[in-house]
């Protein structure tokens, strides 16, 4: 399986962005997928995830009610809706996954074996 990320770039602060991330070479339906950022000079982190199997999300605490995880079966692609975006989002932003349900491990970026590119979104204030 691989993952190609898209939608990133420039936008103001209010603006909405969505992120895609479709994947090809296989299928991915025990799959659980995510996403993560990172910012200059800090860890990666969390954003959130989705069980593709049946569709269950999870979405980091600090970012509930401004981005929402989905995804299109039909298309195989993974999104990333983001909204009320903030300069403190600007990040690089990565699709990852891996072949297998991880529980309530979802958030540990060490369990996911297949990452994309990152694509990067930037806020301006």
């Amino acid at each position: 399986v691989q993952l190609q990320a898209s939608g990133g770039g420039l936008v103001q602060a209010g603006d909405s962005l969505r992120l895609s991330c479709a994947h090809s070479g296989g299928s991915v339906r025990s799959y659980t997928m995510a996403w993560f950022r990172q910012a200059p000079g800090k860890e990666r982190e969390f954003v959130a995830a989705i069980i593709w199997s049946d569709s269950t999300t999870h979405v980091a605490n600090s970012l509930k009610g401004r981005f929402t995880i989905s995804k299109d079966s039909a298309k195989t692609t993974l999104f990333l809706q983001m909204n009320s975006l903030e300069p403190a989002d600007t990040a690089v932003y990565y699709c990852a996954a891996v072949s297998y349900y991880v529980g309530p491990a979802y958030f540990t970026s060490d369990l996911y074996d297949i990452w994309g590119r990152g694509d990067q979104v930037t806020v301006s204030s």
